[in-house]
């Protein structure tokens, strides 16, 4: 069992349990999955772009990426409805805690001018959305071999009913939340 779910099941759960004071265990908050994002535009031209965005994400979370499509046709993005404008990965059980581990303790520290995650992301309903300006954070990539630096979008999906709840979690589980916010 990963280092990151044994804490949560020992440690976080009956912290936010005592401090929220939940009539059931099934109430307490918990990591639901995580997805991390890439949008390139430019793939539309170029297939080998997100051929590299796939690989990248792969080392970056040890699962193999899916590709997305547009949905809609945009004649102002020159885009036609089915071209592959992206790609995403949906991480649940070890491997989500794994990452989650990696990104909060070894990849946004690496981050130039770090102050701590800005806490405005969260949706109303527990969920926290971040972004980040550069794939080379991770040390899984290497940084000769990227043709590009690529930005991405990490959403944590919780089964927390409130913001206040989600933030907690995430603290919990190490999230480097920025002292203002």
């Amino acid at each position: 069992m990963a280092r990151l779910k044994e804490q949560y099941v020992n440690e976080i759960a009956p912290a936010l349990n005592k401090k929220f004071g939940y009539k059931s265990v099934m109430q307490i908050p918990k990591l639901d999955k995580v997805v991390i994002n890439v949008a390139c535009g430019e793939a539309k031209d170029n297939e080998k772009i997100l051929e590299a965005v796939m690989k990248d994400l792969g080392q970056i979370t040890g699962q193999k990426a899916v590709v997305c499509r547009a949905k809609k046709s945009v004649a102002n993005f020159k885009l036609r409805q089915g071209t592959p404008i992206g790609c995403k990965v949906t991480l649940r059980g070890e491997r989500m805690y794994e990452f989650v581990d990696r990104f909060f303790n070894i990849a946004l520290p690496r981050v130039r001018d770090f102050r701590g995650i800005n806490g405005n992301g969260f949706d109303g309903r527990g969920n926290f959305a971040c972004g980040i300006k550069e794939q080379i954070i991770f040390p899984e990539i290497d940084f000769e071999k990227v043709d590009a630096v690529r930005g991405m979008d990490v959403c944590f999906v919780t089964t927390a009913k409130t913001d206040e709840e989600g933030k907690e979690l995430l603290k919990a589980l190490g999230a480097p939340f920025a002292e203002n916010n």
